[in-house]
């Protein structure tokens, strides 16, 4: 079992930061691709921000050059950094990981984090 908790969310005005973590825990060989979605009201969930295990990232065009991901390994956390956020950022926000446990690998989700971007 593995299980991912997100803190970080919370009310910004327009132009101003949050950083959002996600921490994995439990019984986990390995972690492979983490990531962030987001899914506001009345829209589908949406990727967001992707990290492999190699560091490599890739996100959404709606967020480049705002936003950026990053991991600790030591710590089976991903990061959220996101700067110079709109209203259109409002939403809330889920971490899943792509983690090995000794009963077989597959992807899980935390709980979300609200996210208000509002003057």
């Amino acid at each position: 079992q593995v299980q991912l908790v997100e803190s970080g969310g919370g009310l910004v005005q327009p132009g101003g930061s949050l950083r959002l973590s996600c921490a994995a825990s439990g019984n986990i060989v390995s972690i492979y691709a983490m990531g962030w979605y987001r899914q506001a009201p009345g829209k589908e969930r949406e990727l967001v921000a992707v990290i492999t295990s190699g560091t490599t990232t890739n996100y959404v065009d709606s967020v480049k050059g705002r936003f950026t991901i990053s991991r600790s390994n030591a710590k089976n956390t991903v990061y959220l950094q996101m700067n110079s956020l709109k209203p259109e950022d409002t939403a809330v926000y889920y971490c899943n990981a792509d983690c090995r446990t000794v009963a077989g690998r597959r992807v899980w989700w935390g709980q979300g984090t609200q996210v208000t971007v509002s003057s």
